[in-house]
């Protein structure tokens, strides 16, 4: 379901530090350097480019390296500097960065892939190289050898990508909606189970370890919030973009999901509140509150000498309604619907304005949002777009 009017933006906003620009073509992924004023970006325009912060205070490339093909993603790990980057002809090249951040040198290179490297994740405690790929394979390196250590086949090509050390468990998203959850071993893997819940493809994934909780954005708009730890499979819904959610990260120490989309859109979910399920849509021939025939219930309609009816879904109680059953609109943060959706008239009566507090703060970034990295230490935002514009922004006014 496409979301509706997006709520105005609350009084506390990001502050926007810095932009960086220069990057020919798109930035598929950036990351903020931790304990350095510098940003780590890899682009469609084949480059890598360190910028760090010059006395001007505009951000400039200390490193600028040119690759053999389109650069679809990164990971950076700060304790060993080292950068792992995903190429579009399927490579993944890893480099170590130099403690001054001006200069980087080549490790090693895994063909990891038959095209376009989608995600990458490097775990330290492992020593393993996640990554997956447009060719619908998850696969997994070991990085000090550089072999490939196995390989599982998805459904459909994989966006999201996330890993549980504690478990050994992987999380992958794919185009088709669904989230596969895979058990790793050294050189085995086993599937676990799969979620489906999204009517459009997985683009991001975002596991809190802490709470047992991922979190998958989608094309359709919409989050989910799976307990896998806690409540035995509840799923949250949250609507709060009007396109595509592209990215997603967890502030742990404050329980807010943010979330970032095509929309432009910076939404911080606030977490720590007791959130609902919401109901399975009924299904009926007739309006569960009127009983008037639906326009396919032939028999009812032809005995009652009525015309049929269309049927609608109370997004409160799950009911199938009529359109004069259900006239009402309103928000329901508590079950994810910051917009104003379709309740039934009984339910819009028993929502209290109290149920009506937003409990997500809205902001316009002003540009398409391919990527985000939250820095929690600073609390400081990274947004990266389809404008070629990397933003900096100080999300403490918001994440606090």
């Amino acid at each position: 379901m496409a979301a509706e009017p997006q709520p105005k933006a609350l009084t506390r906003k990001p502050l926007l530090l810095n932009k960086v620009e220069g990057s020919q073509e798109v930035v598929n992924m950036a990351a903020i350097v931790p304990k350095e004023d510098g940003v780590i970006s890899v682009s469609e325009d084949r480059t890598v480019r360190v910028w760090l912060k010059r006395d001007s205070g505009q951000y400039w490339p200390s490193i600028y390296h040119a690759m053999p093909s389109p650069c679809s993603c990164m990971s950076f790990n700060p304790e060993t500097r080292r950068l792992s980057i995903g190429l579009d002809n399927g490579t993944i090249s890893e480099f170590i960065l130099a403690e001054d951040y001006n200069k980087m040198t080549l490790v090693k290179s895994y063909q990891a892939h038959q095209n376009r490297v989608i995600m990458i994740l490097f775990v330290l405690e492992m020593e393993w190289v996640l990554s997956t790929g447009q060719d619908k394979h998850f696969t997994w390196h070991c990085s000090e050898s550089g072999q490939r250590l196995g390989g599982y086949r998805t459904s459909a090509g994989a966006c999201g990508l996330q890993f549980d050390v504690e478990t050994r468990h992987v999380f992958v998203g794919d185009h088709s909606g669904q989230v596969t959850i895979l058990k790793l071993e050294q050189e085995s893997c086993s599937l676990v189970t799969t979620f489906k819940g999204h009517t459009g493809g997985v683009t991001a994934l975002c596991w809190d370890p802490i709470q047992r909780v991922l979190f998958s954005g989608s094309s359709d708009h919409s989050i989910i919030m799976w307990d896998i730890g806690g409540r035995k499979g509840t799923a949250i819904e949250l609507q709060g973009h009007n396109d595509k959610v592209q990215s997603l990260s967890y502030a742990h120490h404050t329980r807010q999901l943010i979330s970032c989309g095509a929309d432009g859109g910076i939404v911080v979910w606030n977490m720590d509140v007791e959130r609902q399920e919401t109901p399975e849509w009924l299904d009926s021939d007739s309006c569960q509150k009127c009983d008037q025939p639906f326009f396919w219930n032939f028999k009812q309609m032809w005995d009652s000498k009525k015309i049929g009816l269309r049927q609608h879904h109370c997004r409160k109680c799950g009911k199938a309604v009529c359109g004069k059953c259900s006239s009402k609109r309103s928000s329901i943060p508590l079950m994810g619907f910051e917009f104003e959706v379709r309740v039934c008239d009984s339910c819009h009566e028993s929502i209290t304005d109290e149920e009506r507090a937003p409990t997500a703060t809205f902001h316009d970034s002003k540009h398409n949002i391919v990527h985000v990295h939250f820095d929690a230490t600073r609390g400081w935002l990274l947004t990266s777009g389809t404008d070629k514009v990397i933003k900096l922004w100080d999300m403490t006014p918001v994440v606090s």
